[in-house]
């Protein structure tokens, strides 16, 4: 293994991990070398396995003989910049949670059509910032039978730093793209459920629903929820009931408890 001790949290190397932007690990002039950079032996595993390749790793030295050691010796060539737990805190600025980074090239981007193609449930995250909200909605997604998901382009980048994380890598399980107009869907075979409350809307457990064979779930931003163009567009308004008084759930929530429900049983 290529071992390096750091010894300036300064050196050109390391700037991938401590000076680059989230904007500027994306590269949007040359997407060839985006990077994204990926955190814990877990969550770097769970992206080796859907093939991403990585270009450098910085861990807290005693990983590198223990949790993280299976990984770092299947990439013999792949340097790793090591230190004591302060030293990579001062370079990060903060305490590594799992004492592993790994720096790796970003996937290609998938268009619409390929990750809708032969998919019953998608869904579509519309506007949505916070970048714990769309790792949470992607980590419920791949764990309760969705096929894929959309973002609209005001929506937070599924391979930030902290959504990978909070994901726990589930946003290299699914495939997922950029939409620009919602309505593409349609074509492609889907009827669409708009997440919203409104005085038309179906409770999620309407028998409706349950029949469809091609859904696309619309879940809107955390202040102002959906469009009302996106909610008169749809083929459904469904909304959750709930009790004591409480209008609403966190987008994240409200989409787990929507993706139980709609999950196709015969899969």
């Amino acid at each position: 293994m290529i071992i390096n001790t750091i010894s300036d949290i300064h050196q050109p190397e390391l700037c991938v991990y401590s000076q680059l932007t989230e904007r500027q690990l994306r590269n949007n002039l040359n997407p060839d070398e985006a990077l994204i950079i990926v955190e814990s032996p877990k969550v770097i595993r769970t992206a080796l396995d859907a093939g991403l390749k990585p270009l450098s790793f910085l861990c807290e030295r005693k990983h590198i003989m223990g949790d993280a050691h299976d990984i770092l010796s299947m990439f013999p060539n792949v340097p790793i910049y090591t230190g004591e737990r302060d030293v990579l805190a001062q370079l990060t600025g903060y305490t590594l949670t799992r004492g592993v980074l790994c720096a790796m090239q970003r996937p290609k981007k998938r268009s619409v059509e390929e990750v809708c193609s032969g998919a019953n449930r998608i869904v579509i995250i519309d506007n949505v910032v916070d970048s714990t909200n769309i790792g949470a909605i992607f980590r419920s997604a791949a764990a309760l039978g969705i096929d894929g998901v959309l973002l609209t382009r005001e929506s937070c980048d599924p391979l930030n730093r902290r959504s990978i994380r909070v994901s726990m890598g589930s946003v290299f399980l699914l495939p997922w793209t950029w939409i620009d107009n919602i309505k593409e869907v349609h074509q492609l075979g889907f009827r669409t459920i708009a997440m919203a409350l409104s005085d038309n809307s179906i409770p999620l457990d309407d028998a409706r629903l349950m029949v469809e064979p091609r859904l696309v779930i619309i879940m809107g931003n955390e202040g102002d929820g959906l469009p009302e163009e996106t909610i008169k567009d749809a083929d459904y308004v469904v909304h959750i009931p709930m009790s004591h008084g409480v209008d609403s759930l966190n987008v994240a929530a409200a989409s787990a408890v929507a993706f139980w429900q709609l999950r196709l049983t015969n899969k």
